[in-house]
């Protein structure tokens, strides 16, 4: 049997105790061994990194396919929407992409010195960019357009609006485009896009734009034009623009849309607009004159009064209001001069008497009321006799020529008439000849009285006045004078007025002074349904009675009335009167003085036995 130091070793699991001093080949792990993986597991984790990077490069791979062929689309759809626009003329654009309505509002807001315009026009305004590129959807559509519309659709919603940018605009008539109508300056435009609109007019945006327009000073072509439009019932111009520029976005946009950016020169385009029947106003056409400024005013109060240091003028009138009820428009202050033309009608040789300003007025139906507010202008003696004429015709409820301008475009005259009261005054009442004496000397009777009439002035003039001198003119009749005005007798104060032809029934006599008499006034009390009231008195001293010509028989025959009857013969009175009056606070003639021919009267005188 073999000894205990000859046996085997049996491990029974325990490890060898450590030794009380580690050493640097000491294992960190005592109670651990540490084993090698095989080859088979480097294998198997290699493989299944090589196949996470194939899914990774093939995902890349394929995203950045998809990427590169989705930009080629959206390049090659772009190239194709923005060749199209190129593709479109002008015309075509503004017919079939642009809409408009209005101006639905029109407010003045400045008007420059140069005779320029501030204003803000409200409109609506709406782009159909989907009819503009051809991308909106229709019956006939396959699958494929459909998707390349669809795609359009999509790109133009996203784009949005676009900023339209415009130089001046020239507005010439299509028939004569040498001759400048008026230029238009606008801001730029910020405009929203739309694809397949509804058919009303729903769609469009409300736009506050503000323009400054500068109107022609050639006013015989602007008129020329709007007289030819009237006949042709068409309104025919051209809009040039030198540059126009379209960009995607709002105004102060700085996206990606400013890629899409559009230039035009020379851009011209055609607008045509039919006249519509205007309330107030006759058809155009061929046979249908334009109006004239007097068909379209008219004066429903007027009135004057004197100051110390001028005399004040207000009016009240109505103006046919032309423009449909749905356009809105507000004006400022507008200061207009009225001028007097002279004898030849000539509008260089016009005298300024007044200055007039309209209050601030709105749009109206059927017409609009205008207040006028005004003061006559310092009048030059040379020009005396052309007011004088104004005032006279005014006193005699007949109309005048007159010129309007305004000082913000001088160039630009308006004719028209100032028409006369609408009722004819009766300036002259009362009309007789006090203590009225005949004193035959050789073969002429001579007259000698007092005359005496009272001056009554239209309502709204309430003047103060001197009449210094009168020169009457007097049809004597054979009883009560005609009711009719002699409209030849002494109208432009001529020193040997021409009779009447032919002589009036009954009028046997004229009387009519060499030389002014000299005369006196007193002002009356006022009714109130007149203006100024004035007495007025004159000697008559040795008056030649001129018998008419082939009626001596008649003279006789009154004559014999006084002598056999017992209460005297009625003379009637019939003619007209200059008088020379001073007016306060109207600086005319060297001594304020003027003269108002052609005054009609008509009134009567018992003569008795003792006025032969």
């Amino acid at each position: 049997m073999a000894s205990s130091e000859d046996s085997p070793h049996i491990d029974k699991g325990k490890g060898r105790e450590p030794s009380a001093d580690p050493s640097e080949r000491t294992p960190l792990l005592a109670s651990q061994s540490y084993t090698p993986r095989d080859d088979t597991d480097l294998q198997t984790t290699y493989r299944s990194r090589r196949r996470l990077w194939s899914k990774l490069i093939f995902i890349f791979l394929v995203t950045l396919s998809i990427c590169v062929i989705a930009f080629i689309v959206v390049a090659v759809l772009a190239y194709s929407y923005a060749a199209r626009i190129k593709l479109v003329s002008s015309d075509e654009l503004l017919e079939r992409a642009v809409f408009v309505r209005g101006p639905d509002r029109l407010d003045i807001l400045n008007i420059t010195d140069d005779g320029g315009i501030w204003v803000n026009v409200d409109s609506r305004v709406g782009v159909d960019a989907g009819a503009m590129i051809g991308v909106n959807s229709e019956d006939d559509d396959g699958i494929f357009r459909d998707i390349w519309k669809s795609l359009g659709r999509w790109g133009i919603r996203r784009l949005d609006r676009i900023t339209l940018k415009l130089t001046t605009i020239h507005i010439s008539p299509q028939a004569d485009p040498s001759t400048i109508l008026a230029s238009l300056d606008t801001s730029p435009m910020d405009l929203p896009l739309t694809t397949e609109p509804p058919s009303d007019s729903t769609w469009l945006t409300q736009v506050s734009i503000p323009v400054f327009i500068a109107p022609t000073r050639n006013a015989s072509a602007l008129l020329q034009f709007v007289r030819r439009s009237w006949q042709d019932g068409t309104v025919a111009v051209q809009a040039h623009v030198d540059r126009v520029v379209i960009q995607g976005g709002s105004l102060n946009d700085n996206s990606w849309r400013r890629m899409f950016d559009q230039r035009r020169s020379e851009v011209y385009a055609a607008i045509h607009m039919k006249i519509p029947p205007l309330p107030g106003l006759p058809m155009p056409g061929p046979n249908a004159p334009f109006p004239s400024i007097s068909d379209l005013i008219t004066l429903e109060t007027f009135g004057v009064s004197s100051e110390p240091d001028t005399i004040s003028l207000y009016a009240r009138a109505t103006v046919v209001d032309p423009i449909p009820p749905s356009f809105n428009f507000s004006s400022p202050v507008l200061p207009f001069i009225v001028s007097l033309p002279s004898a030849t009608n000539s509008s260089a040789a016009s005298t300024p008497v007044a200055t007039v300003h309209t209050e601030p007025f709105s749009l109206t139906h059927p017409n609009i009321t205008l207040h006028i507010a005004g003061a006559v202008l310092p009048i030059p003696p040379s020009s005396t006799p052309v007011l004088s004429g104004f005032v006279a015709n005014y006193l005699r409820g007949q109309s005048s020529p007159i010129i309007i301008s305004s000082p913000y475009f001088p160039s630009h005259l308006i004719e028209a008439n100032f028409p006369g009261p609408s009722t004819k005054p009766k300036l002259l009442r009362n009309v007789t000849i006090h203590n009225m004496k005949l004193v035959p000397k050789g073969t002429i009777f001579m007259a000698t009285g007092t005359v005496y009439a009272r001056v009554v002035l239209p309502l709204g003039m309430n003047i103060s006045m001197d009449v210094n001198r009168i020169l009457p003119d007097v049809l004597v009749f054979d009883g009560d004078a005609p009711l009719r005005v002699l409209s030849n007798v002494n109208e432009d104060g001529d020193p040997a007025p021409p009779l009447p032809d032919p002589l009036p029934e009954r009028a046997f006599a004229r009387i009519r002074p060499d030389n002014w008499l000299d005369s006196l006034s007193q002002a009356d009390e006022v009714p109130g349904d007149e203006g100024s009231v004035y007495t007025v008195t004159a000697d008559l001293v040795d008056v030649p009675l001129q018998i008419l010509p082939g009626r001596e028989k008649a003279f006789r025959s009154f004559v014999g009335k006084i002598i056999f009857g017992t209460d005297g013969a009625v003379a009637g009175l019939l003619g007209s009167t200059a008088v020379a009056i001073d007016v306060e606070g109207l600086p005319t003639g060297e001594a304020g003085e003027m003269e108002l021919s052609g005054l009609p009267f008509r009134g009567s005188v018992i003569v008795g036995k003792k006025s032969l």
